[in-house]
Parts: structure tokens; C-alpha cells; sequence
């Protein structure tokens, strides 16, 4: 009778479904788990067709770039010559830079994403030196962008677009005004004193015409 116990033939144990393996999920899209494993009602991080993301940089940081740059274009403005000649084509041939237009960086302003600078310029002078000074920039874009790649230490140099600024040339020309009109204020007061203070005349007029008309006169024959 024992050996019949040892001789049984027990049918082979199996583990629950739970615990078997699952094969891996293959599909010819390699980012179909993405959508797959995704919870519901989160939306999809793949990037679509055509799509572009860009990165913001620290507040802090953009502004340092922009004064940094400032500073850049400000010195470039005082020493670099292609730049000079662009702005006024007559220094080129000897003439002074500053005969007919003077130009300074009055502003910048840099994209949060530190890819387009704003350059606000300056121009004092006729109009024809401000459109000249304008258009000399904005031909020479890529050269200062360039030269701008070369001095700062950019992990990608800024698109440069030079916005011509009239705000400190409009406030000057407020300011001169005003100092005429309290200029000429000081004038008529001063003279408006001198007449108050002057003697009067019609009494020293009426005082010549009662004395003798030959008295202290000396007649030689």
C-alpha cells in the first residue's frame, strides 16, 4: 500500500495568474507607453510636430545681461571704428564724429528667454544725422552681434534690434524751453525794477527849462 502513495502521479502545481510574468509590451512606436502608462487626465509631454520650448532664465540674470551689454555697446559706440564710420560716414573722411549727430545707448532691454536684445539709441542732432546714424546700425546688426559673441561669454548670442529712443532728446528740448521762459521772466523783471527805481524824468525836464539858458556860459569875442 505505500508504494502506492509514492507511485501517485499529482498533477503539477501552478501558481496563480498574478503571479506569472507578463510578457513585455512591444508596438513599432517606441513612445506608445508614454501614452500608455500616462494617468488620466494628464496631458501628453511629447513634443508635437513643428513645436519649439524655450526656456525662461533667472530675472536676475537677464538683467545683468542687459547692463552687461550696455556696457558692451557703450564702449563700442567710443572705440570701435567700423561702427563709428556706419553711424557718421563722414569720420571716414576726417571729418569730427560729432559734427552733425552724437549717439548714446539710452536703454536695453533683453527677452526672458536671453535670444533678442532691444537696444534703445539716442541721436542728438539734424534729422538727416539721426537717419543716417539709424540706418548705420541697423545694416551693422550682425557685426555687433557678432562682436558682442566675442567679448561676453554667451552660450548663444542675442538677435540685436536697434529702436530709435526720442524720449531724452524730447526732454531736453522741454528743459531748454523752459529754461528760455524763466530766462526771459528774470528779464522783464529786472527791467520792470529799473523803472521803479529810475528817477523821474518829466520833474528834472521841468526843472532844466526854468534856469537861464545862458547862465554858466562863457562867450569869447
Amino acid at each position: 500500500m505505500p508504494h502506492l502513495l509514492f507511485n501517485a502521479q499529482h498533477p503539477p502545481l501552478t501558481l496563480p495568474l498574478s503571479h506569472h510574468r507578463r510578457p513585455p509590451f512591444r508596438t513599432q512606436n517606441p513612445t506608445a507607453w508614454i501614452h500608455s502608462a500616462r494617468p488620466i487626465g494628464m496631458p501628453s509631454l511629447q513634443p508635437t510636430v513643428g513645436s519649439t520650448i524655450r526656456c525662461m532664465a533667472n530675472p536676475r540674470r537677464v538683467k545683468m545681461v542687459a547692463k552687461q551689454i550696455q556696457r558692451e555697446l557703450s564702449d563700442m559706440l567710443l572705440t570701435d571704428k567700423v561702427l563709428q564710420y556706419a553711424i557718421l560716414p563722414e569720420a571716414s573722411l576726417g571729418a569730427d564724429r560729432y559734427l552733425s549727430s552724437l549717439t548714446t545707448i539710452s536703454d536695453v532691454e533683453v527677452s526672458g528667454d536671453l535670444q533678442v536684445v532691444k537696444v534703445y539709441v539716442s541721436v542728438f542732432g539734424d534729422e538727416r544725422g539721426k537717419e543716417l546714424a539709424i540706418a548705420g546700425l541697423k545694416a551693422k546688426a550682425k557685426y555687433v552681434r557678432s562682436e558682442l559673441g566675442r567679448r561676453m561669454k554667451l552660450r548663444l548670442t542675442p538677435e540685436i534690434r536697434f529702436i530709435e529712443d526720442e524720449s531724452i532728446e524730447r526732454g531736453s528740448r522741454v528743459i531748454a524751453i523752459l529754461d528760455k521762459i524763466k530766462n526771459e521772466k528774470k528779464t522783464t523783471d529786472s527791467q520792470d525794477e529799473e523803472q521803479f527805481n529810475s528817477p523821474d524824468v518829466s520833474q528834472e525836464d521841468g526843472d532844466w527849462e526854468g534856469d537861464d539858458p545862458d547862465e554858466d556860459i562863457i562867450y569869447v569875442n
